[in-house]
């Protein structure tokens, strides 16, 4: 089986890097260098911006 295409876009992927410290890591050695924790730590912030998104939306009329 192949590997499912990326969900978030490389940008947004950059951006939480930053946010959470290691895309110095992500510049020298690419996605594939940073750990298992750090990917971690980014997928579940990637969740919680989703679901504050989710929650300030407005419901339609």
């Amino acid at each position: 089986m192949g590997r499912r295409r990326g969900i978030m876009s490389e940008r947004f992927k950059e951006e939480l890097a930053k946010e959470l410290g290691f895309y110095d890591v992500v510049q020298k050695e690419g996605w594939g260098g940073i750990r298992a924790r750090d990917a971690g730590n980014m997928v579940k912030r990637a969740i919680e911006l989703a679901e504050e998104q989710l929650a300030n939306q407005k419901p339609k009329s």
